[in-house]
């Protein structure tokens, strides 16, 4: 039996995004690395990046994020936004930051937030409660520091439930970083700066 294309694609990005945002015990402890930086710090930064879902599965996104902790208990402000594509639909997200987690020292970052314009008309994403504005999204970042060490990366947002986690606060809390950057995207174009 043959599986249309669009079926196995949204398949595939369900399955990213709740993989997006594994649970503690979905990975091993030793291969996470948890910040314990407490000092307050600064994300920023914006670009293109290229989701690959396949082989034969591309998708071009892009975000922009400006997230500043306002105290030493992960609470934060600021906004960000991502878009990609999917066969000319879009999935399209604005936000408000709540929480950022900062492990300077390895250039990482976790923004926690909630929906406040969804534009996208890819379903589920167009119309599914989780997705809609109000709710949790989160996503991860890494600084490599020098363009010549590599690209920073990015991943896609989740939402409430993926890999177990229910709300933007938790998902900073966790700060789960799984092994070799494992689920993030490279940019493209674009820079991102991690700041304590």
């Amino acid at each position: 039996m043959r599986v249309p294309r669009t079926t196995l694609f949204l398949v595939s990005l369900a399955l990213f995004a709740c993989a997006e945002t594994p649970s503690p015990t979905a990975v091993p402890s030793a291969e996470l690395t948890v910040a314990a930086d407490a000092a307050l710090g600064k994300v920023t930064g914006g670009g293109h990046y290229a989701i690959v879902l396949s082989d034969e599965l591309i998708l071009e996104a892009q975000f922009a994020m400006s997230a500043q902790q306002t105290d030493g208990d992960l609470s934060a402000r600021g906004t960000f936004h991502h878009r990609t594509e999917l066969f000319g639909d879009g999935i399209d997200f604005h936000g408000v930051v709540t929480c950022l987690a900062i492990d300077a020292d390895n250039g990482r970052a976790w923004i926690g937030g909630v929906v406040t314009l969804n534009r996208s008309v890819r379903e589920p994403f167009a119309s599914g409660d989780i997705y809609q504005p109000g709710r949790d999204i989160w996503f991860r970042v890494l600084d490599v520091g020098q363009p010549v060490d590599g690209a920073d990366r990015t991943t896609f947002v989740g939402f409430e439930g993926g890999g177990g986690i229910i709300t933007s606060a938790e998902y900073c809390d966790a700060q789960i970083w799984p092994a070799d950057d494992a689920r993030t995207n490279a940019l493209t174009s674009g820079n991102l700066n991690v700041m304590p």
